[in-house]
């Protein structure tokens, strides 16, 4: 039997957690879910334990690629095959798993895309045209086309999980990195096409300056980057 955890980054989500793991139980109940509590100063980790999750509490507030980070070597060490990426503020839908994980059979690592299918999902102008830019980098730097660069929605084989338990980045916007190293490594990186929501609740932990900032930080970490592509790795069952 394939172990299968989904790890979910939480900070301050109590209000929005119980709706996700209910979701999670009525599409996906073999699944192990696994909260990672961000330093939250609400109830967030109560209710992942009230609603069965095992729950991981981080003494302050390291944002998303360390909880993340956490969570991949907690995975590695209780043996689990392989294990997904979800968020705690309901933009992902559980219903949507299933295809996730089932390009998996051809891939190390599996990027759900908001933008491959016909749901017509819609981000702001600005937003929009950072996206654009970070795609065409990307791009370039791979040597392969991806839609969705910083979509948090990922499905990942236990090669992949050993490797993002010690390298994941750790800075914001570590989502486009992670993508990046992962193909670097020689990894096999697939995207498909996946229904996604606004979020249902609480509110971004961003604001436009601070995202800027870290734009800008990306770009510069990507540019300076080695540009060479890693050797394909042969995707292993």
């Amino acid at each position: 039997m394939v172990r299968t955890a989904v790890i979910i980054p939480a900070y301050n989500e109590a209000d929005t957690l119980p709706g996700v793991l209910a979701a999670l139980e009525a599409h996906v109940p073999d699944h192990d879910v696994v909260v990672i509590d961000d330093g939250s100063t609400d109830s967030t980790a109560n209710a992942a334990r009230a609603g069965g999750a095992t729950c991981l509490r981080l003494p302050f507030n390291l944002g998303i690629g360390g909880a993340l980070r956490l969570g991949f070597r907690y995975a590695v060490e209780q043996g689990y095959d392989r294990a997904y990426q979800f968020d705690a503020d309901g933009q992902h839908d559980a219903s949507q798993v299933s295809a996730l994980l089932a390009g998996l059979q051809d891939a190390d690592m599996v990027i759900g895309t908001r933008f491959g299918g016909d749901d017509g999902y819609r981000v702001g102008r600005s937003r929009g045209l950072a996206m654009g830019l970070l795609r065409r980098m990307v791009g370039q730097i791979c040597g392969q086309r991806f839609t969705d660069t910083s979509s948090g929605f990922r499905a990942f084989r236990r090669p992949v999980l050993e490797f993002f338990a010690t390298e994941y980045p750790v800075e914001y916007m570590e989502s486009v990195e992670a993508l990046v190293l992962a193909v670097r490594r020689g990894f096999v990186v697939r995207e498909v096409p996946v229904v996604m929501h606004d979020r249902s609740g609480g509110r971004a932990s961003t604001r436009n300056l601070r995202l800027a900032y870290h734009f800008v930080r990306l770009l510069i970490v990507l540019l300076a980057g080695d540009p060479g592509r890693g050797q394909r790795r042969r995707t292993q069952s």
